[in-house]
């Protein structure tokens, strides 16, 4: 869906909502909307200043909450405790694995867990309509950043 569109979307929500539609409400949710990754409220306040545009990090706290309120918008915390947010296009399944100490979230799909979550569902009488599953845990690269570095040089001295 285009960008522009579903900032139309989010004109009409406020509208049908009784809140105010304004220039910096409809800005960042352009950034946030047409972003292809995560992005914290710093990172909204630094693309309004790069495009001449101005507002406050609490103006963007408060549109972005108004976002997820929207439906438009998902949010996701993050391990060094920062919330993100991007466009909400979650799928009906979602899982993903989620670095505890650099915050890394890598999405994958395995059609097992599908079936368990079915299963686990219908078992229990419940309609299952989506799921989501995080695994937490450290990287490969942090992992390798922890381990302790060996000067070769000392193993071969007599």
């Amino acid at each position: 869906m285009a960008v522009d569109s579903v900032v139309e979307r989010f004109r009409a929500w406020l509208r049908e909502h009784d809140l105010p539609v304004t220039p910096q409400r409809l800005a960042i949710a352009a950034i946030v909307l047409s972003s292809d990754r995560q992005l914290a409220a710093e990172d909204v306040v630094a693309e309004l200043a790069s495009r001449g545009a101005k507002a406050g990090t609490a103006t963007v706290y408060r549109t972005l909450d108004v976002l997820v309120s929207s439906g438009l918008v998902a949010t996701r915390n993050t391990a060094e405790g920062l919330r993100r947010f991007g466009p909400n296009v979650e799928p009906a399944q979602q899982e993903q694995l989620l670095c505890t100490t650099c915050g890394l979230v890598e999405e994958f799909h395995d059609r097992r867990i599908d079936q368990l979550a079915t299963a686990a569902a219908t078992v229990r009488g419940f309609v299952q309509d989506r799921h989501r599953l995080t695994v937490y845990g450290t990287c490969g690269e942090c992992q390798r950043a922890a381990l302790p570095h060996h000067d070769d040089s000392l193993a071969h001295s007599s």
